[in-house]
């Protein structure tokens, strides 16, 4: 077995509920699991720490986690991360920074995985058509789907220390503008409503907002939607 890092998920400076999958995803590859918290306030750790099977808290304290700088929070995590596996979320930013920490430290990187048995990781390839199953050896940098392994319970009491990350960071992102959105994302969301090149027009997707704003739903879309249309 070897020893575990998980980069916590964070969602508007909060820690995120997938963080504590991500625990139990760890469980499945070491036998000690740490929770780096990349943070500008320590006290979003406190929600992390009693999470049963977390060995240990690191919170990476810096302005540079304000906004997500790729270069800058790869930098940064990396000098307080700890050598061992390093587990992050699926999510598009977490999968950027699963890339930049394997290159940093000379690993592999295998993403969007959505079972471990047996040392062995299996995750969807070309577009969910087929799946991968790979056998891994020694360190590795895994990225792990949502919603797929059980949230680890409360109950636990990890040792807490809090870790000037500033570190030499040529770059920063001062400011992220967010897109105004009140919709689900569908990495969330119980109900899909998805459309595809039936829909006749991007325009056409209103029909299908007003359906999803009466279930509930996040709005999808086919790739030949998405790829094709402007």
């Amino acid at each position: 077995m070897t020893n575990t890092i998980v980069i916590a998920e964070l969602n508007k400076g909060s820690i995120h509920s997938t963080t504590k999958e991500l625990v139990s995803a760890a469980q499945l590859l070491g036998d000690s699991c740490t929770v780096v918290v990349p943070c500008t306030d320590s006290s979003v750790a406190d929600s992390i720490s009693s999470t049963s099977g977390v060995a240990k808290v690191i919170v990476a304290k810096s302005e540079i986690f304000a906004s997500y700088d790729a270069s800058g929070w790869a930098s940064a995590i990396d000098s307080v991360t700890p050598e061992g596996t390093i587990i992050t979320s699926a999510s598009p930013q977490s999968k950027d920074l699963a890339a930049r920490l394997a290159a940093r430290r000379k690993l592999s990187v295998v993403q969007d995985v959505v079972s471990i048995q047996d040392g062995q990781l299996t995750s969807p390839v070309y577009s969910g058509k087929a799946m991968q199953t790979v056998s891994v050896s020694g360190n590795t940098v895994v990225s792990v789907r949502q919603n797929v392994f059980d949230s680890s319970p409360d109950g636990g009491s990890a040792e807490v220390s809090i870790i000037d990350a500033s570190g030499n960071v040529a770059t920063a992102v001062k400011e992220l503008i967010s897109r105004a959105s009140q919709r689900l994302d569908v990495s969330e969301a119980n109900i899909i409503i998805s459309g595809g090149r039936g829909m006749g027009s991007p325009d056409n997707f209103s029909h299908l907002e007003q359906i999803a704003d009466t279930l509930g739903a996040a709005v999808g879309a086919s790739r030949a939607a998405v790829d094709t249309w402007d």
